[in-house]
């Protein structure tokens, strides 16, 4: 049996018919960026997400810097982020010329460590920017509340958790605004590179709007600097054909989810996610942790019976050479750099079949006690 980390050929091949109707009439009409197509998905994922605007950017990157760059953050701002997440997290903060001041996670969320947020507040500190991480959500009460304390905003890193909610309301909707990411691997996922903002704060959607287009509203009229953080009519066309299946695959995930947790229960060298009780967690990536010794013999074994896994992410952020200029040092966040040796991803999308998953569980069985 052969299971993919995740088969996006599989989803195109259903979606198929829907998708060439789409793609055939934008090369018809020939207008390809911002046009129809980007204009009915913001409608609609706002419309999902219980959003007042959302604005369709070309990359979940872009999305984190345009959302802090028009946010007001620069040079000579700190903003609090989580040192486990994708690297895109910080670079947004240091891009607009700030710097990121990491926090270690918690060891059971994988999230920011809500208790470690408010020691990190300095007098330059502008935002808190916590991470919907693997698509589950931060407890954004807590969040708000000591960001609210200190006169912070809060932005969110939505881009692993589209429609993931905490305490029945949709993330995207708990600070000033929310990135998120529609890279193809994603729970919602375009056919390139594409990105996206929520907001319910209409001044701050008119200047992203301004933005996103060089600073422009009206063609070759700047108003402001801006950047090309446009989304591609392809790309925005695909988003609004799969996004009426999105709550439905983000069911399935969580039916997987559960599977892995009753085949794996008693293993005691696989310690499976936890899901938080006011989360409703969309499972875009479902990360055990095993002993470091294991890991990478656990993911060789798995890779030769043709199970593909991943790690995300092995380095944290402040151990990256790219981050060595704030000069943290190993030993400052122990969890991360623990857990850095002990993550694996497994095979996680909605095309898996039940069998697929009980032959990941048996083969990890097996690697463990034959």
């Amino acid at each position: 049996m052969n299971v993919p980390f995740l088969d996006l050929k599989s989803q195109y091949l259903r979606l198929k018919p829907e998708i060439e109707e789409v793609l055939a009439d934008i090369f018809e009409h020939s207008a390809f960026i911002c046009g129809k197509y980007v204009d009915l998905f913001e409608k609609a994922f706002a419309a999902a997400l219980v959003a007042k605007r959302f604005i369709a950017t070309s990359s979940g990157t872009d999305a984190v810097h345009l959302m802090l760059w028009a946010g007001g953050i620069g040079p000579g701002d700190e903003v609090i982020v989580p040192v486990n997440t994708f690297i895109a997290t910080a670079e947004g903060v240091s891009l607009c010329g700030a710097t990121p001041v990491f926090v270690d996670n918690d060891p059971t969320s994988y999230n920011i460590d809500v208790e470690r947020v408010e020691e990190k507040i300095t007098s330059r500190t502008r935002a808190v920017l916590p991470v919907h991480l693997y698509g589950q959500p931060v407890d954004m009460d807590e969040i708000n509340d000591i960001a609210s304390r200190h006169g912070r905003m809060v932005f969110e890193d939505a881009c692993q958790a589209q429609s993931a909610r905490f305490r029945g309301k949709a993330v995207g909707n708990f600070g000033t605004a929310a990135a998120f990411s529609f890279f193809p691997g994603k729970n919602l996922g375009a056919y390139g590179e594409a990105g996206g903002i929520s907001t319910n704060d209409e001044g701050l959607y008119q200047k992203m709007l301004r933005m996103r287009g060089h600073g422009s509203v009206e063609r070759y009229v700047h108003e402001s600097i801006g950047h090309n953080y446009r989304m591609e009519e392809i790309q925005a066309a695909v988003l609004l054909v799969k996004l009426k299946y999105l709550d439905g695959w983000n069911a399935r995930r969580r039916q997987i989810a559960g599977m892995y947790r009753s085949l794996l229960a008693d293993l005691k060298e696989v310690i499976c996610p936890v899901e938080s009780a006011d989360a409703y967690h969309i499972y875009h990536l479902f990360v055990v942790l095993v002993p470091a010794d294991k890991r990478d013999k656990l993911r060789e074994f798995l890779q030769k019976r043709n199970i593909a896994t991943g790690l995300h992410y092995p380095i944290p952020i402040h151990l990256q050479k790219a981050y060595a200029h704030l000069d943290y040092k190993r030993g400052d966040f122990p969890v991360a750099e623990k857990q850095a040796n002990e993550i694996l991803s497994l095979p996680m999308c909605p095309e898996m079949k039940d069998e697929q998953v009980e032959y990941v569980s048996v083969n990890i069985r097996s690697y463990f006690h034959g």
